[in-house]
């Protein structure tokens, strides 16, 4: 069965529209993406979160600086917008011009804004289980798997991929005490010996590599679900001059797989419902509305 992510977003979209239509007063949720230079996927992303944003009813505004932007240039700017009462979330778009400091960057916006959940102080109280902002994408992950209602209790959960943004949280949301954790959790990544070994004992198998077509048939135990959270330009002859590939070779394995995302249309579109969710929660609590 495939995870429609699309579907999925687009029903939770329309709570979080008429939560923002029903607000008191006139002021509506204020997200701001910073983009540095020119980066066409990083380009193609931003402009999708500024269409969801559009069509929940929030405010949304575009940063876009060039590429040899210096990195006090983009701190300074970074600053402003934290001091800014009229914006309610902030991220910056990754990855960044070689010449920047990622972590420097995005630890610079402030917790209260912190709508993409990079921040320490967020990830600190993930751990905690305290209430804060979760990384988008494994956010949006779990609210996929609960969307149909896929059992994580006491299942093996391999992810492949130790990224700050996307393996070492979703590891943390999956094995916590609640309805959609639980999980026994292997967290995979380039130092793992025999990771066929894992992934064959996975009955939730989450792929964060980067790598198209990693992950093939023979890799998988049958019935087990499948979520492709990579998306690789990859060059061919068709007019844009690419095709988007995830980290699973989706053909084959969607046959052995009794769940499994598509690539597009799985997490990205929970990515965004993630970052829509936390920048109406960000716009709630700076606004003291309960």
């Amino acid at each position: 069965m495939i995870l429609d992510g699309r579907k999925t977003a687009q029903q939770l979209k329309l709570g979080i529209a008429e939560e923002v239509a029903n607000l008191p007063g006139e002021k509506r949720p204020h997200l701001v993406a910073v983009l540095i230079g020119e980066d066409g996927a990083s380009q193609t992303y931003v402009k999708n979160k500024k269409i969801a944003c559009d069509k929940v009813g929030f405010h949304s505004t575009v940063i876009k600086l060039p590429e040899n932007t210096s990195e006090i240039a983009i701190l300074q700017k970074i600053k402003e917008l934290n001091q800014d009462p009229h914006i309610n979330g902030i991220i910056v778009q990754l990855p960044l011009p070689k010449h920047l400091n990622a972590s420097l960057i995005t630890q610079s916006i402030g917790p209260e804004k912190d709508v993409d959940g990079f921040h320490t102080e967020s990830l600190g109280k993930m751990i905690l289980n305290q209430q804060t902002f979760l990384p988008a994408t494994p956010f949006g992950i779990v609210k996929l798997i609960e969307a149909y209602d896929i059992p994580t209790r006491g299942k093996h959960a391999v992810i492949l991929g130790r990224s700050n943004i996307v393996g070492r949280p979703l590891s943390v949301l999956l094995s916590s005490n609640n309805k959609y954790g639980n999980a026994t959790v292997s967290l995979c990544h380039s130092k793992t010996e025999n990771v066929t070994n894992f992934t064959k004992q996975a009955d939730i198998l989450i792929a964060a590599l980067g790598i198209p077509k990693f992950v093939k048939d023979e890799m998988i135990k049958p019935g087990a679900t499948v979520i492709d959270v990579g998306i690789t330009r990859v060059a061919d002859d068709t007019p844009k001059g690419y095709t988007l590939q995830g980290d699973v070779d989706f053909e084959n394995v969607q046959n052995k797989a009794s769940y499994i995302t598509p690539v597009p249309g799985g997490v990205g579109p929970m990515t965004i419902l993630g970052l829509l969710t936390n920048t109406l929660q960000a716009f709630k609590k700076q606004n003291q509305i309960h």
